[in-house]
């Protein structure tokens, strides 16, 4: 009984931030679970290497452009692969970018606009748009990613913008949560921690943050994208049907102190 709840056979599921990272890992999470997956993103050149490398393990899997930051694009997108693929059963609202290390005294307007309009603003526009119809037919799970920073502000690096980008998405997470609920549409969050992606690839080879990022770690190490892919097919899943609104942290245990 238990195991077939992860089990997502019928299901159409559409990722974003899909062409690398924690994206592509949950990306395959998903399929070997039974989804049909769509990746998005802005990359064709990432996305189609992924989708190719999925496809030929045996999933059914295909990509589409997307700019999340454009609202009308996330409308016209969600509109276009419900009617001709199939309705969306799940979204995970996983694109997102990292600027670190910007002291607030002398952030531009425009960095600080950017990052908010793609973590906070785009993932609005993304559930939105693929959530209104899991509403109408009362059905769906979504789950976004947000990051340790939305819950604590992160040492020794400066990113104001970044930690307020993700502080709001997890608020986003729980009032969509609130609000949708009733009509059995769940929207949870996953928080990680410090992931062992492209992303982190160079600020991790600095000492200057290397050092304190593990000190502050009780597992010593980064987390690996398929750890987060796990909890994102969890929350994803029917085994989590009775959870939502919830920001779990996969983080080697950095917030605990």
């Amino acid at each position: 009984m238990y195991m077939t709840r992860t089990r997502l056979e019928g299901s159409l599921a559409f990722v974003t931030g899909g062409g690398g990272g924690i994206g592509l890992a949950t990306a395959q999470a998903l399929a070997e679970a039974g989804a049909r997956v769509i990746l998005a993103g802005k990359n064709e050149a990432a996305l189609q290497t992924a989708a190719e490398a999925l496809s030929r393990a045996g999933h059914d899997v295909r990509y589409v452009l997307l700019d999340i930051t454009q609202s009308d694009a996330c409308t016209e997108t969600s509109e276009r692969i419900n009617r001709d693929v199939g309705p969306v059963d799940i979204l995970i609202a996983n694109a997102g970018i990292a600027w670190s290390d910007t002291p607030a005294e002398e952030m531009s307007d425009d960095t600080w606009t950017h990052v908010l309009d793609v973590n906070l603003n785009g993932t609005f526009w993304t559930c939105r748009a693929f959530g209104k119809p899991m509403l109408e037919r009362e059905k769906g799970a979504i789950v976004t990613v947000g990051s340790i920073s939305g819950l604590i502000s992160n040492k020794p690096q400066r990113q104001a913008q970044y930690n307020a980008s993700k502080a709001g998405l997890h608020h986003l997470t729980r009032s969509l949560a609130g609000e949708w609920a009733p009509r059995n549409v769940r929207v949870n969050c996953v928080a990680p921690g410090y992931v062992n992606t492209t992303m982190s690839s160079v600020t991790i080879k600095d000492p200057k943050f290397s050092v304190p990022w593990m000190a502050g770690t009780p597992m010593n190490r980064m987390v690996e994208p398929e750890e987060v892919a796990s909890a994102n097919l969890f929350l994803a899943s029917p085994a989590s049907s009775g959870i939502t609104g919830a920001v779990v942290t996969v983080d080697g245990g950095y917030t605990v102190w």
